[in-house]
């Protein structure tokens, strides 16, 4: 396994840290962002390398959202620095995000009830043959890209309006592909999905993985973030507050970092019942 830079700030003070030893794709150093005088982000630091799945949670208002429109060009950061490949960046646009290998899939999915599957994959950057459209060489494409998937979906021709919420969000993921992308931003992907739905997107998720990519996945859901993720980030009031290894750490220290309280109160307290969901 990758050896990783890792700075746990947990509620009881303990710092631990572990050197790296790749540069990553997604870099992100002393990123803050105010919105008049509300402070969304304060000195916030986020890595994601290539073949990695890292988890960002937290709080209602803890800024997981606007730290995800910073890497999709969304937003634009008023202070800190932005590296892919080690490469500082500016991400101005959603079509520059695009152009550095950045693809996002948000909450609402923007995809078009009115349009078969090919035609949501490819929106917007429809292949042409000369004059015409080249439906052939998409709905190709199309199904290379559902394969490396391993989804269910169908056909490629299948009308979204005729697709389960499951296979919906598996034509959102599917299309963060076409184009080749590095990077893949999920926000909340599993929510409002049936526990078989559920285990679908998951398996797309670690596929991306296997592809190659570095995926960035925000979720309330801690089963489907320790199904999935290598590392898990925490952001409270906006700041760091701890990144850990997704395969060591307990429910008790992921949700003490997330509400601020400490282990003995999760595991006693009235948030207890959380650690069993």
């Amino acid at each position: 396994m990758r050896a990783i830079h890792c700075t746990q700030r947990v509620p009881d003070g303990e710092q631990v840290n572990e050197m790296s030893s790749d540069v990553p794709l997604l870099s992100m150093r002393g990123i803050t962002k105010r919105f008049q005088a509300v402070e969304a982000l304060v000195d916030v630091d986020l890595d994601v390398h290539a073949h990695e799945i890292v988890a960002l949670v937290g709080d209602n208002g803890a800024g997981k959202s606007t730290l995800a429109k910073m890497i999709s060009g969304v937003l634009a950061p008023d202070s800190g620095l932005i590296e892919i490949d080690g490469e500082q960046v500016t991400i101005p646009t959603a079509t520059a995000a695009r152009g550095l290998g950045i693809a996002t899939v948000f909450q609402d999915l923007a995809l078009c009830e009115n349009l078969d599957v090919t035609s949501n994959l490819f929106l917007g950057r429809e292949l042409r043959s000369g004059p015409s459209r080249d439906d052939g060489q998409m709905e190709h494409i199309a199904r290379q890209v559902l394969r490396d998937l391993n989804s269910r979906i169908p056909s490629v021709r299948s009308p979204l309006s005729s697709l389960s919420k499951g296979q919906r969000q598996s034509v959102a993921i599917a299309r963060t592909l076409i184009g080749s992308p590095r990077i893949v931003v999920l926000d909340e992907p599993t929510a409002s999905l049936s526990v078989g739905h559920t285990a679908e997107v998951l398996v797309h998720i670690e596929r991306l993985r296997d592809l190659g990519l570095g995926v960035l996945l925000i979720s309330h859901n801690m089963n489907d973030v320790r199904a999935v993720a290598d590392r898990i980030v925490v952001l409270r009031h906006g700041r760091n507050n701890g990144v850990f290894d997704a395969a060591q750490v307990s429910h008790e220290v992921i949700l003490a970092a997330i509400t601020g309280a400490t282990e003995s109160e999760m595991v006693s307290g009235p948030l207890s019942t959380l650690l069993r969901r």
